[in-house]
């Protein structure tokens, strides 16, 4: 089999599909010593260098980057037909819009979410997108996604829409393998206190960091104040974050990090006292298997996907009620017997999402679309 991989939309920059991405398919080659795959990598990331030289990997550089919509386009007119008429592809998979259709064997789509239909965005942007959305889908040979929900949540906008899920994943010895000096090191490195509530995820709206705040000063009224570390890139909120601490006084306390390694963020994962994830909209939630597998509690928002990952088995709130948002981390902070119920139940659950699991989804998916 001969299995052509678009990743022209993926770069260095921390992502949830990156590391899916990786960790997935890094598995996946290495069970598929037989066959041939051929990763088309964008322009300004070595993509193909994360395969450690695999022997059954054929790397296509491209001339498309990995950002700028009008620039992916038109680079990808002058490149993509010449390019896939040469391969004689049985799969083809891609992982952005528009679907780059192969013209030989089966086309298929991944897609995380479609927050990009939602409300906050003007109508132009949702319109553009669900005409892009729609129009792939309708291409596409096959779909796969990230949860149940996920798959719902398409099957809303398109119910004929061929679907399979397959979970984002860790590989949790990169969790387990951390050493007490390398906590040490990072302690000291970025003058951590002692107890912090952690929260990853890029600064943008759907992140809801902005009631987060607001629940950590009602915390703060209640006598159980406690800093928050939040690790993520400035996609445009920032400001906006830093004027609502300063409003609600909470200077001083809370903590922002940005470009750290992965070893930095996984020690900072172990070192916490608590996560917290309050987003408004997410189709998985990768940082909820990165807390299990560093063994901490976690309080989730109410989302359906998070429930689906963590099976109605943890403490959430509505992530609209900052009210409840406190109680819950006041809850996990707190409650001895819920934070060691929590941290019991992560270390179990994580293993359903490791890469060797999912990659062997992968393979027979391929298998049945490919006979």
């Amino acid at each position: 089999m001969k299995i052509g991989l678009n990743a022209t939309c993926l770069n260095n920059r921390p992502s949830g599909a990156r590391q899916r991405f990786g960790g997935i398919y890094g598995n996946l080659i290495k069970s598929m010593p037989n066959d041939e795959f051929v990763v088309y990598e964008p322009s300004d990331c070595r993509v193909g260098d994360w395969f450690d030289d695999a022997p059954n990997v054929t790397v296509r550089r491209t001339p498309i980057p990995s950002e700028g919509r009008a620039h992916k386009f038109l680079s990808g007119l002058l490149y993509w037909k010449t390019a896939l008429s040469n391969e004689r592809l049985d799969i083809f998979e891609g992982f952005n819009l528009p679907l780059i259709k192969a013209p030989t064997g089966k086309t298929l789509l991944t897609i995380h979410d479609v927050r990009g239909i939602r409300s906050e965005l003007s109508v132009l942007e949702r319109t553009i997108f669900k005409l892009a959305l729609k129009n792939s889908i309708a291409r596409a040979d096959h779909i796969i996604t990230v949860s149940e929900t996920m798959k719902q949540e398409i099957l809303d906008f398109f119910p004929s829409a061929s679907i399979s899920v397959i979970y984002n994943g860790l590989d949790t010895a990169e969790f387990a393998n951390v050493t007490t000096t390398e906590l040490k090191m990072v302690r000291l490195k970025y003058g951590l206190p002692e107890n912090f509530v952690l929260a990853v995820g890029h600064l943008e709206r759907r992140k809801n960091y902005l009631q987060l705040i607001d629940a950590m000063g009602k915390l703060r009224d209640r006598g159980c104040s406690c800093s928050l570390l939040i690790i993520g890139n400035d996609s445009g909120d920032r400001k906006l974050i830093e004027e609502r601490i300063e409003a609600t006084r909470l200077s001083g306390t809370v903590i922002f990090l940005t470009g750290l390694s992965d070893l930095d963020v996984r020690c900072i994962y172990k070192l916490c006292s608590l996560f917290v994830f309050p987003s408004s909209y997410e189709g998985f939630g990768i940082p909820i298997l990165e807390a299990m597998a560093a063994e901490q509690p976690m309080v989730l928002s109410d989302l359906p996907v998070f429930r689906e990952i963590t099976q109605n088995q943890g403490i959430y709130f509505p992530h609209n009620d900052e009210e409840a948002m406190a109680s819950a981390i006041e809850k996990a902070l707190t409650s001895t017997s819920e934070r060691a119920r929590l941290v019991s139940y992560g270390k179990e659950r994580v293993q359903a999402f490791s890469f060797q699991r999912l990659s062997g989804q992968f393979n027979n998916l391929y298998n049945s679309l490919v006979p």
